[in-house]
């Protein structure tokens, strides 16, 4: 009997998946300099090995003509995201990358209202914003000690073109289950769109950068980058798109508000004479936007 995910758990679930992402960026700090593009695909695939044996068993695993067309534009979205950040990486500052992050899930709210999988109002958009707000504060909060600056230029209209890419992925999910062009599977919706996001990243990585140093990987990079490509990335994507079938896309992606919070909870653990007031008018901003959305926010129909 297929397991039908509940709104209450898929709150849980993307719980799990702001933890996991946040606890994810100091262990790529621990990586040796490699091409990232390359590490990208690497890490898809190493999480596409881990989903086979789940997403195999599923009677709609081989993708059908139009399917496969929509797996092909989500793998696009994964590719277009990834390659712009790491572009952008190199031209924009972390505190501008940080400050147009925030806008994905309200971009991803009037992305879903065009394909009709988000419904009109005022009340998420106000969340989204509040929420907006938090992630932001706690971004100036951050480049404040850091001593960082915001700015705007081609470093981040390339990295705001990413965005768009990122809020688009959910929104295709949703579209997709409630068009049935996808499979209630998760596994499988995991599986392909990660597998062809893999194939397209790597094509890239492969015109661009110096693959051939992916070669003087140690020991300890080959563990971050097995724990990388199945915790921070099946399991990941996997709660992504486990929620999408009873959350909208706009709460879903949401819950990267959290992301620079548990960042921050991180950062005081390492280092605790960085706690200081400034972070709480963030911080707060994000828990309430978070806790509205959990428990007043209306269960969407399941999409399918």
């Amino acid at each position: 009997m297929r397991r039908v995910v509940t709104n209450r758990g898929a709150h849980i679930g993307m719980l799990l998946w702001a933890a996991l992402v946040g606890f994810s960026f100091p262990l790529v700090g621990l990586m040796s300099e490699l091409p990232p593009l390359s590490l990208t695909a690497l890490r898809f695939a190493i999480a596409c090995v881990g989903l086979f044996m789940l997403a195999r068993r599923s009677a709609d695993f081989v993708p059908q003509g139009r399917s496969l067309a929509l797996y092909a534009l989500m793998g696009l979205c994964l590719a277009g995201f990834f390659s712009a950040m790491f572009w952008a990486a190199h031209h924009a500052t972390a505190l501008s990358m940080a400050t147009l992050h925030v806008t994905v899930p309200l971009l991803a709210f009037l992305l879903g209202l065009g394909l009709r999988v988000e419904r009109p109002g005022w009340r998420l958009p106000a969340i989204l914003a509040l929420g907006a707000a938090g992630a932001l504060g706690l971004a100036a909060a951050e480049a404040w000690q850091q001593g960082g600056g915001l700015r705007l230029g081609l470093g981040e209209a390339v990295f705001f073109g990413g965005c768009v890419s990122t809020a688009l992925y959910p929104v295709l999910s949703r579209w997709g289950l409630a068009t049935g062009r996808l499979p209630e599977s998760a596994s499988v919706r995991t599986f392909w769109s990660l597998g062809l996001g893999g194939v397209l990243v790597g094509a890239l990585g492969l015109a661009v950068e110096p693959v051939a140093r992916l070669a003087t990987m140690n020991g300890l990079d080959l563990m971050l980058l097995a724990y990388l490509g199945l915790g921070s990335s099946a399991l990941t994507f996997w709660l992504m798109q486990r929620a999408t079938a009873v959350l909208t896309p706009g709460v879903v992606t949401a819950y990267g508000y959290l992301v620079p919070f548990v960042s921050m909870l991180l950062l005081f653990a390492r280092s605790p004479q960085h706690i200081g007031w400034i972070w709480l008018p963030g911080s707060l901003a994000v828990l309430v936007a978070m806790a509205l959305l959990m428990w007043r926010e209306r269960p969407a129909p399941p999409a399918g």
